[in-house]
């Protein structure tokens, strides 16, 4: 069974007590929802954080925009003002959010072993699997047709949406989201060659995810080989990002979608990766670390800052010109050289 939350209003002074911000103009313009600068009406709220979409503030038809106070003056009406406006937007759309409930209850197709424990107010949708030993703590949210697998143990106030499969003796924190078609816990690809043979070598570890941590849909978590793959606390993954076993990706990162992480990757805190992004296996990335998108990792980084090597798109012609002249570098370089050496030899004479 789902449900729509109902409609929700706000006064301008209530968003502001909730996002901790200050108002400038009427406190008692009441909002309704949320919209860009470009197409919010006037029960809206908005925000500005890139200066790209400033020229859009001044025509906006917002009820009221989430502005920092040094760009105040630039309000074309109420405000709220903010040291970080995109949270303070973040904050307020919660209150917003219209997402169906994805279960109410215990449907009568779920499945439950006898020895599993659930909390109190656990929902559980249609077809739900939950098998022996697991454990689901109060308010945990199940969607359709998941799996949960033996032992496994699952957080309070987690919603875990429909179509994941968690395997067996997973450790699953507090207030974390799972989204659809995820899957935790599968086996690492660790294997053996014996003369041309692969041998799969069992993988008896586990994955661990911290506190508040949110994943995308169609991902997966690979349980580690004898150690946990361990994923910290406020982590946030995106969809179809792929990480190995034994990785350890430490609290507060980010990794954006398409990312492929090899085994025994160890990630530090405050760490982005941007989408697309290959990284090569046994290798460790410090703290405050920022890969660009399509970027290759191939050796440690240990000093934080900001790492590409990825292409970016340019004009047909000039990309083939490039190219001619990257094919060229041998020969340039083994010419420069010659030329040293022969100048080199003329100021010795």
């Amino acid at each position: 069974m789902t449900t729509t939350a109902p409609k929700k209003h706000y006064t301008l002074a209530e968003l502001a007590s909730h996002a901790g911000a200050t108002v400038q103009g009427d406190e008692s313009v009441c909002i309704t929802g949320v919209g860009t600068l470009a197409n919010a009406t006037a029960g809206h709220i908005s925000f500005l954080t890139n200066t790209k979409y400033k020229p859009q503030l001044a025509d906006t038809a917002a009820g009221a925009v989430i502005v920092h106070p040094k760009a105040a003056a630039d309000a074309p009406g109420p405000a709220l003002l903010h040291d970080n406006p995109h949270a303070a937007f973040a904050r307020i759309a919660q209150l917003f959010d219209t997402t169906p409930t994805l279960a109410t209850g215990i449907a009568s197709t779920a499945q439950i072993a006898t020895d599993a424990q659930l909390g109190t107010n656990v929902s559980l949708g249609h077809h739900v699997i939950i098998e022996s030993g697991a454990v689901l703590e109060d308010n945990v949210v199940v969607g359709a047709n998941t799996v949960i697998g033996k032992d496994t143990r699952i957080g309070k106030d987690t919603t875990i949406y429909p179509n994941v499969t968690i395997y067996h003796g997973v450790n699953i924190g507090q207030r974390i989201t799972i989204h659809s078609q995820t899957v935790i816990g599968a086996a690492g690809f660790g294997y053996a060659n014996d003369k041309g043979t692969w041998l799969p070598i069992p993988q008896t570890g586990s994955v661990q995810i911290g506190d508040d941590s949110q994943i995308g849909a169609s991902s997966s978590i690979d349980r580690g080989a004898m150690e946990d793959t361990i994923i910290g606390k406020n982590v946030i993954i995106d969809n179809q990002v792929q990480i190995g076993h034994n990785c350890i990706i430490d609290d507060h990162s980010c990794i954006c979608g398409a990312t492929g992480i090899a085994g025994s990757v160890n990630i530090g805190k405050y760490v982005v990766i941007g989408g697309g992004v290959g990284i090569n296996g046994h290798i460790s990335i410090c703290d405050k670390v920022q890969v660009t998108g399509y970027t290759m990792i191939v050796q440690d980084i240990t000093e934080p800052g900001l790492y590409s090597s990825g292409q970016p798109a340019m004009k047909n012609l000039v990309w083939r010109k490039n190219t001619v002249r990257l094919n060229q570098i041998g020969s340039l370089f083994d010419r420069v050289k010659a030329l040293e050496k022969a100048a080199r030899e003329n100021t010795d004479t």
